[in-house]
This record gives structure tokens, C-alpha cells and sequence, in this order.
């Protein structure tokens, strides 16, 4: 089991050596002056900067090897007066060979590095410690993070949108019902909304229809125009999957496809309540997560040849979405593990009725 706490040992200040009358090997070397100014014009510090400064002695031998087997012009003795440290003890570093911990963090690194491609590069430190911990493991995050760090693992991640200023005064007769609406069970709040994808020869709009409450995808489509015609079907599908009872409430943003009126007339007849965006996307914040998540993790960067392809490709992803990826916000379930984990409520339906999505 890989335990313990990170965190590299502090080395002793400079200017305390210096006041302690030490020998002139540990006194500051030259160009200490022009770090102070540095820091002083709110430059970064260097000592922050460089790669061997209040770092373990292990890791300065580390280095101090690196050079010597890298560079003929550096010598040992001259490295180790540098870096205060001595000869002797790099010299029995070196014979002492890789510590336990050492030899544990590369294990643990090889787990990681497994974990981190069998999600396709879209789990950062947290959730591969969420499955750390699931499988077995007793990790911090800290180290977790810092061995992703060493690996150089980094999880796929987009800018975020910025808020469009203002909102379309004439719809303001449908309110932003999830401020008022305490949702605790599944059926209760869906939210929608659309989005682009890049293919060869133009663009395709995703409509998606996600529950509020386990985060689930419940139908997509894809299309060549963004209309009111593409997100009725796509909540006619979820309607059709799921039978929700009466009182569900649609949310959505303020877009023509969401505010004309065959969406609002479709909503009135399978007697939906309507739900829309006040102050901007964070107020469907539930969708805007997911198209993050999906272009982070599948579309960003790749350019689909045929609209075939790119089906192919959102098939399995939103598969993977609903079963197989851990959500902080569910408390690192995915959404079928969330939703068999609660209790069913009238107008629910049980798990095995929605395996098929």
C-alpha cells in the first residue's frame, strides 16, 4: 500500500547560515544580490524557480549526477560545495541505490500512467485518485498529483466560455425555475441545451437532454441546422425513454430554439413546466459541464471526416459518460452507480429499465 504525506524538507536560509558565522564553503553564492533585486521589481524568486533549491538531499544528488554524466566540464567536488552537500554523502548515496519510497512511486507511477490512458487522457489527479482508493490504494491526492506531474500526465481541458452581457428582455415571461426548485430525485429537472461540432466539410449541432439530478445524458441528436425542430426531438426521445410524471421542468437557455413558439407549444402539450437562463450559461451550468467535458476529452483537436464518424464517436463517449466516468459533483460515481444508490420514488424508474442508455 502506498501511503505517507508529500512535501519537500525546507533548507536552511542563506542569510541564517551567513549570521551563524559558517564556513566560507555555505556562504551565499554570487548573484544572490541580483535575486533579491529581482524579487524586490516583483520578478518570480529564483530559489523558487530552480530545480535542486529547498529540495531533499536526495533529489540534489539527483541532479548533481545528472550533470556530471550529461556535461565533461562539471566535477563532483564543485557540485557538491555548490549545493551544500558533501562528497561523501553523494558518494554513498549513489552506492546506496533507489530508496522504498522511491521504489513504491514507481509502481504507484505505473498504475497511473495505466489508469490515465485507459480513460483516454480525461482524468486529472482527483478522480485517478477516486480510482486509486476504489481499487485499493492508500494515497494522498498530493502525491498523486505530483507523480502525474514527474510523468507528465495531464488531463484534456478547454477555455471556458464567456458570458454573453445581457439577455433577451421578450422572453422574460418563462423564470429561471431551478433558483426555486429543490431537486432530489431523478424526473424532477432535465435541462437541454445545444452545441457545435467541427466536422471536414462544415459544422453539426449536438442537442443533448440531461437529468439535473444524476447528471445522466437521456437523449442526443445531431444535426446539420440548429432549429426548435432538433431540440423537440430530442426531448420527445427522452420523454419516450424515461415516461417522466406530471410536473417535470424543462430548463434550458434563452436561444430561439429554445423560446420559439413550436418548442413552447410542444412543451404545453406534453405539459412541461419551462425553465430558462437569467443571468448566462452559469445557469445551466449542468449542460455547459458536459459539452465541456465532451470536447476536452473527445472532440478537442480532432477534425471527424463524415458525420458518420462523428457518431461513432459520441455513441460510446456519452456510453462512457453515463456508466464508467467517475463525477466529483455525484461523489465520484457515475451517474448509473448514483441513481441505483437511491431510493425509487413514484414516477422513477429503476435501473435495469434505461441499460440500454
Amino acid at each position: 500500500m502506498a501511503e505517507g504525506c508529500e512535501g519537500w524538507p525546507l533548507a536552511r536560509p542563506t542569510a541564517e547560515i551567513t549570521a551563524a558565522g559558517a564556513s566560507p564553503r555555505d556562504r551565499p553564492v554570487a548573484g544572490a544580490g541580483a535575486e533579491i533585486c529581482g524579487a524586490q521589481r516583483g520578478a518570480r524568486s529564483l530559489k523558487k524557480s530552480h530545480p535542486v533549491l529547498e529540495r531533499s538531499k536526495g533529489e540534489t544528488f539527483a541532479f548533481i549526477d545528472d550533470l556530471v554524466a550529461e556535461h565533461d566540464g562539471f566535477k563532483v567536488a564543485p557540485l557538491c560545495r555548490r549545493y551544500d552537500v558533501t562528497r561523501a554523502g553523494f558518494y554513498a548515496w549513489r552506492r546506496r541505490g533507489p530508496s522504498a519510497h522511491a521504489v513504491q512511486d514507481r509502481e504507484l507511477t505505473a498504475v497511473i500512467v495505466r489508469l490515465f490512458w485507459q480513460h483516454q487522457e480525461r482524468y486529472g489527479s482527483p478522480r485517478i485518485y477516486r480510482e486509486l482508493r476504489r481499487t485499493g490504494w492508500t494515497v494522498r491526492r498530493r502525491r498523486v498529483a505530483r507523480l502525474m506531474r514527474g510523468a507528465g500526465l495531464r488531463a484534456k481541458a478547454v477555455r471556458g466560455y464567456r458570458a454573453k452581457a445581457g439577455i433577451r428582455a421578450r422572453f422574460a415571461q418563462h423564470p429561471n425555475r431551478v433558483w426555486e426548485t429543490h431537486v432530489d430525485r431523478v424526473n424532477r429537472l432535465w435541462v437541454g441545451d445545444i452545441t457545435y461540432l467541427r466536422l471536414a466539410d462544415g459544422w453539426r449541432y449536438l442537442a443533448v437532454v440531461l437529468d439535473h439530478h444524476s447528471r445522466r445524458v437521456l437523449a442526443w441528436t445531431l444535426s446539420r441546422r440548429r432549429t426548435a425542430r432538433e431540440t423537440c426531438r430530442v426531448l420527445a426521445a427522452a420523454l419516450k425513454r424515461r415516461r417522466p410524471a406530471r410536473g417535470l421542468i424543462f430548463h434550458s437557455d434563452r436561444g430561439t430554439e429554445y423560446m420559439g413558439a413550436a418548442f413552447c407549444a410542444f412543451l404545453a402539450r406534453h405539459r412541461l413546466e419551462q425553465s430558462a437562463s437569467v443571468r448566462g450559461p452559469s445557469d445551466n451550468a449542468r449542460a455547459e459541464s458536459f459539452f465541456h467535458s465532451l470536447k476536452a476529452e473527445l472532440t478537442r483537436g480532432v477534425v471527424f471526416p463524415t458525420e458518420a464518424a462523428l457518431r461513432r464517436a459520441l455513441g460510446p463517449y456519452i456510453q462512457y459518460y453515463n456508466t464508467r466516468r467517475l463525477h466529483s459533483a455525484l461523489g465520484y460515481r457515475t451517474p448509473v452507480a448514483f441513481i441505483a444508490s437511491t431510493v425509487t420514488a413514484p414516477g422513477q424508474h429503476t435501473l435495469a429499465e434505461h441499460r440500454h442508455f
